[in-house]
C-alpha cells in the first residue's frame, strides 16, 4: 500500500472510532459494538471509504498483543497456580468439548475428518479483546462469571500454541495447487512466520520454538529487568515508554520469525514481568497504545466483514452465524452447570463467549498455509466469525434486559419475604457499609430491620445468623411492611446511585418524618442526596481515606495530636464545603471558582492551626502524650489552655 493512502486509511478509521464510539456508548451499546460499526460504515458495504486496509488491519492486530500483555502482567506465576483449577478444568473442558461438537456437526456434514477437527479447534476459541473489553466496561470482571470468563480465555490463549504445531499434522496433500498457492501468500502475510521455518525438519523446528519461548522467559529474568532498572535510573518517562514498546514490538517479532503467534509470546512475557517492581509502570505507559490500537483492530473486523459472500450466501452464512453461537452456548451453559454456577452467572458467563475468536484469523490463515483447508470453506467461516464477535455485544444487552431481569423474577415471584418490624431503624442494603452502621446500632441497644435485594448476600448473611429480609427498598409496600410508619431512621446503604436516590424520594414522599442517612459513592452523589434533604450524607471513603491521611501525616513527621487535630479540622472543613457548594453544583464556573476558594481556605486554616497549635504547646508545657489523648478523646487546645469541647464523653463502667 502507498504511504498516503495508509495515512488516509488511518485518518477514517480514527474519525469513525470519534463519531461512532460515543453515540455507542451514549446509546447503552458499549464501544466494542461502536467500534465494529464504524468499521462496517466505511468499508466497502457502506460508504466506501477504506479501500485496501490489509496494511492498517496487521496494524491495527498490534492492539491484541499489546492487551495480551498487559493480561500477562496482571497473572503472577502464583495466581495462575491459584487458578489452575478453573484454567485447566473450565478451560480446557471448554475448548475440548466445544471443538468435539462443532467437529462432529462438519464431519455430519461430508467434510474429511481432518477438515472437521481443524474446524472444530479454531471455532472453539472465543474472542478474548470483546470479551475482557466488554466484561471491564459493565464491571464484571470480578464477578464470578467474569472470573470464569476470564480462566477459559486464558485457557483459550495457551491452546493457540498446541494447535498451531497441531494443524501442520493435518494437512491434505490433495489441497496442494494454484489455489492452495495463492491463497499461500495471504496466509504467510497474515501469520507472519518466516519462510526458512518451513525448510526445517519437524525435530528442529520444534527446538527453534522452544528456543525462543525459553529466550523470552530466561530474558525476562535476567536481562529484561536489570535493563529496565537502569531505564529508570534516567528519571526520563519517554525512554521508559519507548523501552516498553520496544519489548513489546521485539518479542512479537520474535515469535512471527519463529511461526508462533506474536500474542502469546507478549503473554508469556507479561506473566515473567508479573513479579518485577516495574510491573504498575509498564501497565501506564502501554495502556494507551493498547486502546487506541484495539479500537483499530474492531474496526478493522468490521470493516473486512465480506458482505458480497454474505448477499450471495445469506442462508449458509446466517446457519453458519446461528449454529456457531447455539452449539457455544448450549456446551458453556451445560459446563456452568456441571460448575455449580448459578442460574444467572452460567448464562452471563455462556452468553459471554458464544463468538468466535481473533486468533480464527490467524488460524484459518495458517490453516490455508499448510493446505489443510480450502478457501471456499475457509472463506465463509471467516464471515461467520466475524459477524458472531459483531452480535456478541447484543447477545449480552439481550441477556441483560430480556433474561436476567426474569431470572431475578423468579426470586421475586417466591419474595418479598414476609417481614416482622424489628424496631426504629431500617437498613436498605446490607453489604460491607449497611453492615457496620448496623451493628453500631445493634451494639448500642437498637432494634433494627434490614432489607437487601441481593439474593446471594442475603443467603450468605443468614448463614453467618444475621436476620436479614429480601425485598427491594424501592417499593412503598416494603417499607410499608418493614415498618416505615412508625419506624425513626432510615439508613440507605445500597451500593446502587440511581437506587438510592430512588429510595430517598420515595421515603420523603410517603414517610416525611424518618431521618435518613444516605451513603453516597462520591461528591456528585452526595450532592444530589443533600438535595433532597437527607439528614446526613456518608461519602463511602471518606472516613477511611481520612484516617489513611492522618496516619500519613505521623509517617511524615507530625506528632500524633498534631496528625489527629489536622484531620480533625480538614473533616469539618470538607463537610462545611460540601454543604455550602451543594447549591453551586452544575454551574461549573461559579463551583470551580468556589472550590478552589475553599481549597485556599484550608490550606491557611491548617497552617495558622498548626503553628498556634505549637506555640499554645510551648507556652502550657503540656507533654505530647496528654496532648494526643485529650485531640482523641473530646478536648481541643486554645490559646488559654486546654478545653472540653461541647459534648460529655461516657465514663467507663
Amino acid at each position: 500500500m502507498e504511504h498516503g493512502s495508509f495515512l488516509a486509511n488511518a485518518f477514517v478509521y480514527l474519525l469513525a472510532a470519534v463519531v461512532s464510539v460515543p453515540v455507542a456508548k451514549r446509546l447503552g451499546l458499549g464501544s466494542v459494538l461502536g467500534y465494529l460499526i464504524a468499521g462496517v460504515a466505511i468499508g466497502p458495504f457502506g460508504l466506501m471509504l477504506v479501500g485496501d486496509q490489509s496494511d492498517v488491519m496487521h496494524f491495527a492486530e498490534f492492539g491484541v498483543v499489546m492487551m495480551l500483555f498487559l493480561v500477562g502482567l496482571e497473572l503472577r506465576p502464583a495466581l495462575l497456580w491459584q487458578m489452575r483449577g478453573p484454567i485447566l478444568g473450565l478451560g480446557g473442558l471448554q475448548v475440548l468439548v466445544t471443538a468435539l461438537a462443532l467437529g462432529a456437526i462438519a464431519l455430519a456434514l461430508g467434510l474429511d475428518w481432518r477438515m472437521a477437527l481443524a474446524i472444530g479447534m479454531v471455532l472453539a476459541l472465543s474472542s478474548t479483546a470483546i470479551v475482557l473489553q466488554t466484561l471491564a466496561e459493565k464491571g464484571l470482571l470480578k464477578t464470578p462469571p467474569g472470573r470464569s470468563s476470564f480462566a477459559v480465555l486464558l485457557f483459550q490463549d495457551i491452546a493457540v500454541i498446541p494447535m498451531l504445531a497441531l494443524l501442520p499434522l493435518l494437512a491434505m496433500p490433495e489441497l496442494a495447487g494454484a489455489e492452495s498457492g495463492a491463497a499461500h501468500g495471504d496466509a504467510e502475510a497474515g501469520h507472519g512466520a518466516a519462510g526458512w521455518l518451513a525448510a526445517l525438519p519437524g525435530w528442529l523446528h520444534a527446538l527453534v520454538v522452544l528456543a525462543a519461548v525459553a529466550a523470552i522467559v530466561l530474558g525476562g529474568r535476567l536481562l529484561i529487568r536489570p535493563a529496565f532498572r537502569f531505564i529508570a535510573e534516567t528519571r526520563l518517562r519517554e525512554v521508559f515508554t519507548a523501552a516498553a514498546l520496544l519489548l513489546v514490538i521485539g518479542i512479537a517479532l520474535l515469535m512471527q520469525l519463529v511461526g508462533l503467534s506474536p500474542a502469546l509470546g507478549t503473554f508469556l512475557a507479561g506473566v515473567v514481568l508479573a513479579d518485577s517492581e516495574f510491573r504498575h509502570e509498564l501497565e501506564v505507559d502501554i495502556e494507551p497504545f493498547k486502546g487506541l490500537l484495539l479500537g483499530l483492530f474492531f474496526i478493522s473486523v468490521g470493516a473486512s466483514i465480506d458482505f458480497d459472500l454474505l448477499i450471495g450466501e445469506p442462508l449458509l452464512i446466517l446457519a453458519l452465524v446461528v449454529g456457531l453461537i447455539a452449539v457455544k452456548l448450549s456446551v458453556l451453559a451445560g459446563l456452568a452447570r456441571a460448575f455449580r454456577m448459578t442460574a444467572p452467572d452460567g448464562l452471563l458467563f455462556a452468553f459471554a463467549l458464544a463468538q468466535g475468536g481473533e486468533f480464527a484469523f490467524v488460524l484459518f490463515a495458517f490453516a490455508l498455509q499448510n493446505n489443510v483447508l480450502p478457501v471456499d470453506i475457509v472463506s465463509p467461516l471467516i464471515v461467520a466469525v466475524a459477524l458472531s464477535m459483531l452480535v456478541t455485544p447484543l447477545l449480552m444487552i439481550a441477556y441483560e434486559t430480556l433474561i436476567a431481569p426474569r431470572l431475578s423474577g423468579e426470586r421475586e415471584a417466591k419474595a418479598p419475604d414476609a417481614i416482622t418490624p424489628e424496631g426504629t431503624a431500617i437498613i436498605a442494603g446490607f453489604g460491607r457499609f449497611g453492615q457496620i452502621v448496623g451493628r453500631l446500632l445493634i451494639a448500642n441497644g437498637f432494634r433494627i430491620t434490614v432489607l437487601d435485594h441481593s439474593p446471594s448476600q442475603i443467603d450468605l448473611l443468614r448463614r453467618f445468623g444475621n436476620k436479614v429480609y429480601y425485598g427491594d427498598a424501592s417499593r412503598t409496600d416494603l417499607l410499608h411492611a418493614a415498618g416505615a410508619e412508625d419506624a425513626a431512621l432510615l439508613v440507605v446503604a445500597v451500593d446502587e446511585r440511581d437506587k438510592a436516590v430512588e429510595i430517598v424520594d420515595l421515603a420523603r414522599k410517603h414517610f416525611p418524618h424518618l431521618k435518613i442517612v444516605a451513603r453516597a459513592f462520591d461528591r456528585r452523589d452526595a450532592y444530589a442526596l443533600l438535595d433532597r434533604s437527607v439528614d446526613h450524607v456518608s461519602r463511602e471513603t471518606f472516613g477511611s481515606a481520612l484516617e489513611s491521611g492522618i496516619a500519613a501525616l505521623r509517617l511524615m513527621g507530625f506528632r500524633a495530636y498534631q496528625a489527629e487535630r489536622a484531620g480533625r479540622l480538614f473533616r469539618d472543613h470538607d463537610r462545611e464545603t460540601l454543604r455550602q457548594l451543594s447549591e453551586l453544583w452544575g454551574d461549573d464556573v461559579s463551583y470551580g471558582d468556589a472550590i478552589r476558594q475553599r481549597t485556599a481556605d484550608l490550606e491557611r486554616l491548617l497552617q495558622s492551626d498548626l503553628v498556634d497549635l505549637s506555640a499554645d504547646a510551648a507556652k502550657g508545657g503540656w507533654d505530647t502524650e496528654t496532648l494526643m489523648d485529650e485531640a482523641r478523646t473530646g478536648y481541643q487546645l486554645t490559646s488559654s489552655g486546654l478545653r472540653r469541647r461541647g459534648f460529655q464523653s461516657r465514663r467507663r463502667q
